[in-house]
Formats: structure tokens, sequence, C-alpha cells
């Protein structure tokens, strides 16, 4: 299966976007009203000899356009001065135009007068008219890379504690103001800035879709800031959200991220920064920026600093201009990139896929939230498990059918912790296995108990058993931890071998078994039991393929709890792949090291082992097909021996 990663381009040539969020020490937000173009040229000095090559910057909103039919034309040639010094260091930068909101205050132009900013007509005419005139006058300077609609529309617009905005208001914003951007003569690239938070990557609804966006935008941007309880899953979080977002056909740009180093060491600083920029290359980002290009300690009587305080060390630099951990980071990737060509590779393809229930995007009829709440954790926790198996899983949504925009057949198809699926698709995924494909398929009941149980079509004959569920009730899992024992061999795993997964966590409704046994004219052949001897995982044989049946949520389990990862499940997954036949031409047997590989159309392939430990380790990779793993410099790699959370970046020589 493909696994896509579409390029921004710039006069036919890829360009690969890696910088920061732009606000000079001499202000902040202010900037503007305190402009000092020496120091702008010195701060940006220090992100170019980095090997950054671009910012994104900042239209003030209420300095910029202070009247309703008037922008200050002295802020403007501030501006354009700040373009000016981007040109002369051969560096770009992606303007912002309704901002609005900024770490932790949102900053009205004063006539706004509690307007509506998306359903008032005179208002949205009032930021039509200013994209469109700021996009006449900046649209032709050339250190202008691409735009920006807006910072975080979506609590800007619809601020905490007040209604969220509908989809048809957002998405006729969303129309207005990227055709004023044209409008004004703008070519470049143009995005919305609202951080890519709405529905069809968290399940929160807040009248911004990606699907909408994608018609109008021609790259989409996730915000990633997360607050987590497990150091893995807080590793992959900008990961899987540009998965997620990849999903839609556009580029993806990490648009935001990082840390502030009140809340982080230097050391932990700059291992989140590597693993964020490494993992969300992997997961297809093609352009990365971050948040932000410096502290500001000296703004602390500034708002939003004066009650944000942690918002005044977000920076790459210090207060001083001086490099953080994070900035030395982010160079060692900029160089990296350069090495290997990063612009004409592509990603490898996979023959692990994870389906994503239409839940988690349609809000379908007499559904609650935290349905949508459980397909968002537990996709997000079998991803990671793939991606720790080495088999790293293309993402295909439901909405989109089985086959979706990732093209071709898996062979492992993971349909992890499920509780609902349209109905046809079940039907389907029996297709999909006579085709070939394995489908692992683990029960969940959901989080609450409405509607409680499988919303399967044709549970038993689908995966030849006999369910003993009564009415109404679930069948509580009665371990603190479930042990799985193998009754047959499954990939790499012996019979007799023992997999174990903490089930401290859930619901009273989630944290439930399927009771079943093998039934019907094709039963399913138990594979492993649980410590109660009752069958844990089945196979049935399908055509070509098989269904795999597991009465347990394991993935559900895992992302209730804390510092779990990696656990048994990516295990699992590594059996499940090998008895699949997925192809993995350079493994690591152990889950605290992931691979995975990028293409150039030379035949040049790298491989990346992503550690996930806290220590050094040392690992042996498994090479197959009698390919030869080489360092960057063309030395057998053999042995690797990687830093805490460190990553190695290799070459796979020989014939593919």
């Amino acid at each position: 299966m493909q696994r896509p990663s579409p390029r921004l381009a710039a006069g036919g040539h890829p360009v690969t976007w890696l910088g920061v969020n732009f606000w000079s020490r001499s202000g902040g937000p202010l900037m503007w009203r305190n402009y000092d173009g020496d120091l702008v040229t010195g701060e940006l000095r220090t992100l170019r000899d980095h090997g950054l090559n671009m910012t994104r910057s900042f239209f003030y909103w209420p300095d910029f356009h202070p009247e309703p039919d008037r922008i200050d034309e002295q802020m403007c040639a501030r501006y354009r001065d700040f373009l000016d010094r981007h040109r002369a260091l051969g560096m770009t930068t992606v303007p912002t135009f309704i901002v609005g909101h900024m770490s932790g205050e949102n900053w009205d132009p004063p006539w706004r007068q509690g307007r509506d900013l998306y359903t008032d007509v005179w208002m949205v005419a009032r930021q039509a008219w200013f994209a469109r005139e700021m996009a006449g006058r900046f649209g032709s300077h050339p250190a202008v890379a691409g735009w920006l609609i807006s910072n975080e529309m979506p609590i800007y617009g619809s601020p905490p504690g007040e209604p969220e905005a509908g989809r048809e208001a957002v998405a006729a914003w969303a129309q207005l103001l990227t055709d004023a951007v044209r409008a004004g003569g703008a070519a470049q690239p143009v995005s919305l800035g609202d951080g890519a938070w709405g529905l069809e990557n968290t399940g929160h609804d807040n009248g911004f879709r990606l699907r909408d966006a994608a018609g109008l935008c021609d790259f989409l941007g996730p915000h990633v800031y997360p607050m987590g309880d497990d150091p893995v899953r807080q590793h992959y979080a900008a990961a899987w959200l540009c998965e997620l977002t990849g999903t839609f056909g556009r580029p993806v740009i990490l648009e935001e991220f990082g840390l502030s180093s009140a809340f982080a060491s230097a050391g932990s600083s700059a291992r989140y920064y590597r693993q964020a920029l490494h993992n969300s290359l992997l997961a297809g980002a093609t352009g990365w920026v971050a948040w932000n290009n410096t502290d500001y300690e000296h703004l602390r009587e500034q708002p939003p600093y004066s009650h944000h305080a942690f918002e005044m060390y977000f920076g790459v630099t210090d207060s001083a201009g001086r490099p953080k951990a994070p900035l030395k980071e982010l160079a060692s990737f900029g160089a990296l990139l350069e090495r290997i060509g990063f612009g004409a590779l592509r990603r490898a393809d996979t023959d692990t896929a994870l389906l994503v229930p239409s839940y988690l995007d349609t809000v379908h009829p007499f559904t609650r939230p935290e349905d949508r709440t459980q397909v968002a954790q537990t996709g997000r926790q079998a991803w990671i498990a793939a991606r720790l198996a080495d088999a790293p899983a293309a993402v295909l949504r439901e909405s989109d059918g089985l086959d979706g925009a990732a093209g071709g057949r898996a062979r492992l198809l993971l349909v992890p912790s499920v509780k609902q699926l349209r109905s046809a698709t079940w039907y389907r995924l029996e297709e999909l296995a006579r085709l070939g494909s394995t489908v692992y398929v683990s029960y969940c009941p959901g989080f609450h108990d409405e509607q409680r149980g499988p919303w399967y079509a044709r549970l038993d004959e689908l995966f030849g058993v006999a369910h003993g569920l009564e009415y109404g009730l679930v069948d509580r899992i009665e371990d603190d931890e479930v042990v799985f024992t193998l009754r047959a061999p499954l990939g790499d795993l012996a019979e007799g071998g023992r997999l174990r997964f903490p089930a401290r966590h859930g619901t009273a409704s989630g944290r439930a078994f399927l009771p079943v046994e093998p039934a019907g004219p094709d039963p399913a052949e138990v594979l492993a039991v649980d410590a109660h001897g009752r069958p844990a995982l089945l196979r049935r044989a399908v055509g070509a393929g098989a269904l795999v049946l597991c009465t347990y949520p394991l993935e559900y389990l895992a992302a209730l709890t804390p510092r779990i990862n990696p656990e048994d499940t990516a295990v699992l997954y590594g059996a499940l792949a090998e008895a699949a036949g997925v192809r993995r031409p350079v493994l690591v047997p152990d889950t605290r090291v992931a691979v995975d590989r990028l293409e150039h159309p030379d035949g040049r392939v790298f491989v990346w082992l992503v550690g996930q430990s806290r220590e050094e380790i040392t690992v042996e990779p498994v090479v197959r097909d009698g390919r030869t793993l080489l360092t960057l410099d063309g030395a057998p790699a053999g042995k690797v021996t990687l830093e805490p959370h460190g990553v190695a970046v290799l070459r796979l020589d020989g014939p593919g």
C-alpha cells in the first residue's frame, strides 16, 4: 500500500520548509510597534546559521488593521523591511493574516465590538478585505513563501466556553478568505492556520473540517502540543496527527510544534524535538515550523507573558539569542535532510494498514462523543504498536472505503478495539480476507453503557465462533494483567509462548472481554487462551487469507495505561505481520526500536532506527532478501548503538 507524502513546490521543484514561528525579542506580538530591524537581522542570522530556511510571521491584527477601512501603512513599511531582511539572508516567510489568537490570549481590533467572525457578513467582509489588501501589497515579494489565513482560528472565533462554530459557516468563511488572497494577486500556497484540530483528527467538532479545507488549501498544517502520560505516545503525538492529516491528499506541514523549557529540561527538550522531527517525517510531514524563535523573559510585564509565564520559554534561542537544545536538534535534522536529498524521497510502501472507523470523522445519528474519543485513542495506540513492530501502517479511513486513497491491498489489516463499523464494512472485511489479507479485529464494547456491546454484522459467522454475551451486561476483565498463552504457533511466536497485557485501566463498560467458543460449519482455530483457559485469539481461514479475532480490547487497555509503551501488542502485531507475509526488509527484534524507510527514485533506500528507550541500547538489525545495511558513509552497519531516545539513519544496499 502506498503511503503518500505530497510536496509543496516552487518553480516546479519540491521545497522543504524548516523554520520557526517568529516574533522578535523586541516585543513579541507587539514587535511591530517596537520594530528593530538590526535585531531582526541578528535573530534571522542565528536561525539561518543553524540550517533553517524560513519563518512563519504574523500581521498582529489590532496593529495592522486599526480601523475597518484602514491599514496602518507604517506597520506595512516595517513588514516590508522584515521581508527584505529575509531575502538578504536567503530566507523566506509565511505571513499570517487574522491574528487574532496568540499565546494564551485573544486580541481584537477595537472596532470588532463582539461581532461574530464567521456569520456577521460585514465582519467577514472586513477580514476578506484585509487579506486581499495585504496579499496585494506583499504577494510579489520573493521572500513570501506562502500564506496562512489565521492563527488557531477555532479558539479565536469560538473561545473556550462559547458555542462551537458550525461547519457551513466555517467553510464559507474559509472560502471567502482564501478567494480574497487570490483576488489580491498572490500565487503562493495558502492554508488556514487552524491547527487541524477538527473532527477528523480528534473527534471534537469545532466546525473546521479537514475534508473541506483540503478542497481549498494547498497544504494542511497540524499544531501539536500534547499533554500525556506515556513518553512513547508523546514522541508520536505529532506524527500520528500528520498521518491522519495526510489522508486528505494535501502536503502536510507540521506548522506548530515545540515545548516550553519551563516544562522540560534541556535534555528532554532535545529528545522531544528529535523524536517529533523524525517521527513526523516518517509519518508524511514534509515541512516543520517550530514554536518559536526566541524566549521573552524581559517581556514579563507584557501580555500574554504577564499571565502565562511558561509562554516566555518556547524559544529555540533564549532571551539573549543564544541557541537552546531544540535549535541544535533542528540544525542536525536539517543537515541530515540535505545529506540524503530529502526533496526527492518518498515513503516506502507498506503491507500493513490501520482502519480508522467512520465513527471518528462522522457524527452518526444517536452516537456519543465518547465513541469518537475511543476511536482516536485506540487508533493512535495501535498505530504506535505497529511502528514498534517494524510494520508501519498506512491509515485507511472507513469513510473513504477500505481500499482508500492509499491504493493497493494490505497483507495485514488492523481493526483495533472496535465497537462500531458500518454494517457493510463487516462484509468487506471478509472479502478482503478471501482475497489474501489477514484481518485482525479486537473486541471492545465501548466507553459507556448506551447500546454497549459489539455493533458487528454476522459476528459468529464472520469469525467462526459462538458468542456468549448477555443482553445489557458485560463480561468484566477479572485480572490486573491479561496473559495470553499460545496454543499454536503464530508467525515468529512459538506454541507455549506468552504475551502479557496490563489491564488495570478502563471504564466499567470498556474493561471487558468477549466470551466465545469456536462454532459453526467453519469453526475458528484457537491460537491463544487467557489465564482462565478461555479463547483469547482465534483465526478463521478464509480463501487466501484469514480473519483473526482478539477477544480482549488490548489497544484500548494500553491507550488508557500510563507509561506502558512499548508493550506486548507490538509483539503480537509483529507475529501477525510474519504470519501475513508482511514485507519487512529490515527489522529489529526489540520493540524499543522502530524501523521505517524512505526511498529515492534512483534506488537508494534510507532506513531509520528510532529508539524508545530511556537508556542507551545496542541492537543488531535483521536484514532480509540478501541486502546489506550500511552507514551513510558506506561502512557496514553491524550493531547499532542508540543514545537514549536516539535515532540512527542508515542506507540499505542491494537489489530491492
